[in-house]
C-alpha cells in the first residue's frame, strides 16, 4: 500500500507539471492541439507504468461517445487512442482553476454548469458547433467517478444531447482504470482494456438505460476473467 501511495504522489506531481506544459504548448501551437494532447497522453502511460489493450475501434460514423468513469485515466487513455479530436463535456469548475483550467478552454471543451438550468441551451449550442467541426463529443453519463466495478446510474444529459442533435452514439467500456484511486490516494499497476462497443440504436426510447445495462454485463464478464 505504501508503494501505491508513493507512486500516486509521484504521478500527481508529474501530472500537474505535464498539464501546465501542455497548456503552454497548446497556446503556442494552436494548429497542433490534438496532436499535442495525444503525445501528452502517451507520456502519461509511460509515467503511470500501466499497459493498454484496445478491442475494436472508433466507428467512422460516431460523433458522440459515452464512457464509464472510474478515474482520471479514462480521459488520458481516450486522448491517446482516439483518432478523432474529442470534445469533453466537463465540470465548469475545472475550467476555473488558474492556468490548469486552460486545458479545457484552449481546446474548446464544453463546460457543464449543473446548477444553472439555462446552461443546457449553451451546452447544446456548443456541442452542435463542435460536431460541425468534425469533433466527437465525449461524456461520462454517470456524472461522477465510480469504483470501476459497478456502473452508476446514467443521467439524462447524454440522452438529451444525442436526441436533440441526432448524434450517432458509440459506447466505450474502460476496464481497469480504477488502478488509480483518488479517494485512497493510491496508484497500482496492470493492464487497462478499452472496448469499443457497437453504435447504439437511439430510436429506442430506453436506449440509454439499455446501454448502461449492456455495458455493465460486459464489464462483469471482463472482470470475471481476471
Amino acid at each position: 500500500m505504501m508503494l501505491r501511495k508513493i507512486k500516486a504522489l509521484f504521478f500527481s506531481i508529474e501530472f500537474i507539471i505535464s498539464i501546465i506544459s501542455v497548456v503552454i504548448f497548446m497556446f503556442c501551437f494552436r494548429k497542433s492541439i490534438h496532436k499535442i494532447r495525444q503525445i501528452w497522453a502517451k507520456t502519461q502511460r509511460f509515467f503511470g507504468g500501466y499497459s493498454l489493450k484496445v478491442e475494436g475501434k472508433l466507428d467512422e460514423s460516431a460523433n458522440m461517445v459515452i464512457l464509464n468513469h472510474a478515474s482520471m485515466l479514462d480521459i488520458v487513455i481516450m486522448e491517446e487512442i482516439s483518432p478523432k479530436n474529442l470534445c469533453w463535456v466537463a465540470k465548469k469548475e475545472i475550467g476555473e482553476i488558474p492556468i490548469i483550467g486552460q486545458i479545457l478552454k484552449i481546446p474548446k471543451m464544453i463546460p457543464l454548469e449543473r446548477s444553472n438550468p439555462r446552461a443546457v441551451v449553451k451546452m447544446l449550442k456548443e456541442a452542435k458547433e463542435r460536431v460541425s467541426e468534425g469533433r466527437v463529443i465525449a461524456i461520462f453519463p454517470e456524472g461522477t467517478r465510480t469504483d470501476g466495478i459497478t456502473i452508476g446510474k446514467f443521467k439524462n444529459g447524454a440522452k438529451m444531447l444525442a436526441d436533440k442533435l441526432d448524434l450517432n452514439v458509440q459506447p466505450v467500456l474502460l476496464v481497469g482504470t480504477n488502478i488509480m484511486d483518488s479517494k485512497r490516494f493510491s496508484f497500482g499497476s496492470g493492464e487497462i482494456k478499452v472496448i469499443f462497443l457497437p453504435i447504439v440504436d437511439t430510436t429506442d426510447e430506453n436506449w440509454l438505460q439499455n446501454t448502461k445495462e449492456m455495458m455493465q454485463a460486459r464489464l462483469d464478464l471482463e472482470l470475471s476473467k481476471k
